[in-house]
């Protein structure tokens, strides 16, 4: 289920923090930016190496003993399978850090999260042999009773379940689905009753990460087969492959197998289950050693020891894949999705892999049909690990699906021809992932593009409707529909799904369009956060609530109002925005000695806004690095670092003005006004905050002394910049 870590720009505490990481790994990924040269393993290799044991055992030991390496886990577990045999299975690390428990690839189990869709695509495609399920077919044949809206003159069918391509309307999991109550059982069909989505794109047009759909398959498993689907899964899959430590049920069996979790700073993470029960689309238990021998079994035609779980036609099947946005871009096969990409190659559609994510576990399989070679890797901590693995593996034993692709000689389109491309687009699954394409200063087959995670960089065209990152060699493609519908999909931010460009803003007939804010107020307008008729009012100097201000910025965020009812006395718990300004208490955003008195209708102050949202930059972006940045006029000692942050990173709009000593001037203590508003939730859209704070960090860093009788440096040398590190959180948003 993808849940890593990526923040809907935002990282909150509590439970609520916990839901974050979940939601925003559910279908994230976010590979790590490379440029164009080998991984430091793979680098001292120095040439391509017969995959055998010796080799294997090798590249393993060195990976995991490697510093970078080891920033990104506390165990981990992996297994390399290769012509119908294990090749090496090691464990490194701890399943439990305390109690220095070490990691057993036979018996230590991780949540593989949503690598558990392949198991789940395994049981649909036994029944589509048998002929009890027809993969064209309306998926309502086989699940019955479920009310939805679908405006489209086509059926969501068991493929469009199979490769997101449903339409659906995202639906993720929510924050009460995570709890500790491990007794509670939630049935698939209840669950499903209560959070049926509508279809929303046309089914088939577009790929969006779609955890909701291996729900519904699930379903269809236990419908057909009239078995519960634990119970199928166990007796089909599982035992006659000998998974013996595998399951879709979190017993007392495999609470004690499970490793710990634990988070980015190495702190565990206490144990929780996800509903519904079971949950086919990530709730999957298992061992490295029980991944192998499924992986032995479907690269040996579905048959492993004797015992056939697919034909052979079954496998080939899954094997391919039924869409791609160009073909260096494939998106999913039955089953599968496509790997990362390698800088210059694309993602190679002879490989198939699957990631998953979870609070606390990540994993990655990838399989290599035509080489007979499967690899699966997981760990107890989210995070890039695998992005690090992936390419060093391939690049020592199987290089040539890392050769850079030769394109044909290609005349580049004009700047005008490519200014369809430009405008603001935002990920069909996660809204707040958003990329900003221009015109790349005129330039013949050339756009800029910018997110808040990499900043800007540019983009060269290579072939119809393919782009190159100048930045790292990866490919970025677009598709356009026949209704003029434009979808891009990049490598970096949410390469599981497409974003989708905005509709052409009409404004408002009180924001003229050479207004300084007409930029972030037209910008949200175009991703729908605002109405899009210019019939309408903006009232851009209208004073901002408390109440409105919270609501409008956890809205943004993507997130929903909490359901926990407000405790009896406060002064929000008849409110409108009483929800939302729960979810602003129980997400840290809101703090204060009186838990009684929000006083939601009093006008917010600029520097009362900043805090508000400091709260939870301040856990992605440490305050000392904003230390020394001079303030101006008047702001209140207890909002000084907020403010501090926000001027440096930009989260503001034109009224703020940096003097002619270099301070700035907030205006901190000034009520906040709907332009102002507006402005800050663009750029927390927009504003390459990452990056400032990656060259703040590079800045800050003690400078090395030149070594005794080192030459100086000539002045007039001329040296290409070596860019600063760059991380793109992990998104609390897959439940992969």
């Amino acid at each position: 289920m993808h849940l890593s870590k990526r923040n809907t720009r935002f990282r909150f505490t509590s439970l609520t923090g916990a839901f974050m990481a979940l939601v925003l790994s559910l279908s994230l990924w976010v590979p790590a930016v490379q440029a164009e040269t080998p991984t430091p393993v793979a680098a001292e290799q120095g040439k391509t190496k017969a995959l055998t044991t010796e080799s294997a055992t090798a590249f393993l030991d060195s990976f995991f003993d490697s510093p970078e390496a080891k920033a990104h886990y506390v165990g981990a577990s992996v297994v390399v399978v290769k012509d119908g045999k294990v090749l090496t299975e090691k464990g490194y690390g701890y399943a439990d850090l305390e109690n220095k428990t070490p990691v057993d690839p036979k018996n230590t189990a991780f949540r593989v999260a949503s690598v558990s869709k392949t198991f789940t695509a395994a049981a649909v495609m036994q029944l589509v042999e048998q002929g009890k399920v027809d993969l064209q077919a309306d998926f309502q044949t086989y699940v019955k009773g479920l009310k939805f809206d679908n405006p489209f003159d086509k059926p969501v069918t068991v493929e469009n379940l199979l490769t997101h391509t449903t339409g659906f309307e995202i639906r993720d999991p929510q924050q009460e689905d995570i709890h500790t109550d491990f007794d509670k059982y939630i049935a698939m069909e209840d669950y499903a009753q209560q959070h049926m989505p509508p279809v929303v794109r046309e089914p088939g047009s577009a790929y969006m990460y779609d955890n909701f759909s291996f729900l519904l398959l699930g379903m269809i498993v236990e419908n057909v087969s009239g078995e519960p689907f634990e119970s199928y899964m166990q007796q089909h899959i599982f035992k006659p492959l000998g998974m013996n430590n595998s399951s879709f049920m979190l017993d007392e069996k495999f609470q004690k197998q499970l490793a710990t979790g634990y988070d980015a700073a190495h702190k565990p993470l206490d144990l929780y289950t996800i509903s519904p029960t079971p949950l086919p689309q990530g709730g999957m238990l298992s061992t490295a050693e029980d991944i192998g021998k499924f992986m032995i079994a479907f690269l040996n035609d579905g048959v492993k020891d004797n015992e056939r779980i697919f034909k052979e036609s079954t496998v080939k099947s899954m094997e391919q894949y039924r869409s791609s946005i160009h073909p260096l871009l494939p998106n999913t096969t039955y089953g599968f999705e496509a790997a990362f990409q390698l800088p210059g190659a694309g993602s190679n559609p002879s490989i198939i892999t699957k990631a998953g994510d979870l609070m606390g576990f990540s994993s990655y399989l990838f399989l290599i049909p035509e080489q007979n070679t499967g690899v699966f890797l997981t760990y107890n901590q989210a995070g890039a690990l695998r992005n690090l693995f992936y390419p060093a593996f391939i690049q020592t034993f199987f290089p040539q699906y890392a050769e850079p692709v030769k394109f044909k000689e290609y005349a580049p389109q004009s700047a005008a021809e490519l200014q369809r491309f430009t405008g603001l687009y935002s990920d069909l699954r996660i809204s707040t992932i958003v990329s900003s394409l221009k015109d790349g200063n005129k330039e013949p087959g050339q756009l800029s593009i910018s997110d808040v995670f990499l900043g800007p960089r540019n983009l060269i065209q290579v072939e119809e409707n393919l782009f190159k990152d100048e930045l790292t060699g990866q490919f970025t493609a677009f598709k356009e529909q026949e209704d003029g519908t434009l979808y891009m999909k990049e490598p970096y931010l949410n390469p599981m799904g497409y974003e989708k460009k905005g509709q052409t803003p009409k404004g408002f007939k009180d924001v003229r369009k050479n207004s300084p804010y007409a930029e972030a107020i037209y910008g949200l307008q175009s991703l729908g956060h605002y109405v899009n008729d210019a019939s309408e009012s903006f009232q851009p100097k209208t004073a901002v609530t408390r109440a409105e201000f919270i609501e409008n910025v956890l809205k943004l965020s993507g997130l929903k109002a909490s359901k926990t009812t407000p405790p009896t006395g406060t002064d929000w718990a008849d409110h409108a925005a009483a929800g939302y300004i729960q979810l602003g208490y129980e997400s840290g955003m809101i703090t204060g000695t009186d838990q009684q008195q929000f006083k939601p209708d009093q006008v917010i102050t600029r520097q009362e806004a900043m805090v508000m949202i400091w709260r939870s930059l301040q856990l992605q972006y440490p305050s000392e690095l904003f230390n020394d940045v001079k303030l101006a006029g008047h702001t209140d000692p207890w909002a000084v670092p907020a403010v501090q942050m926000m001027a440096k990173l930009g989260i503001h709009g034109p009224e703020v003005k940096v003097l002619e000593d270099g301070s700035v001037d907030f205006l901190s203590r000034k009520p906040l006004i709907r332009q102002e508003e507006a402005a800050i939730m663009y750029a927390l859209l927009t504003q390459p905050t990452d990056q400032i704070v990656a060259e703040l960090k590079a800045a800050q860093q003690p400078q090395a002394e030149p070594a005794e009788g080192a030459e100086p440096a000539d002045d007039k040398t001329e040296t290409a910049p070596v860019p600063a590190p760059v991380t793109v959180p992990s998104a609390a948003a897959s439940a992969q």
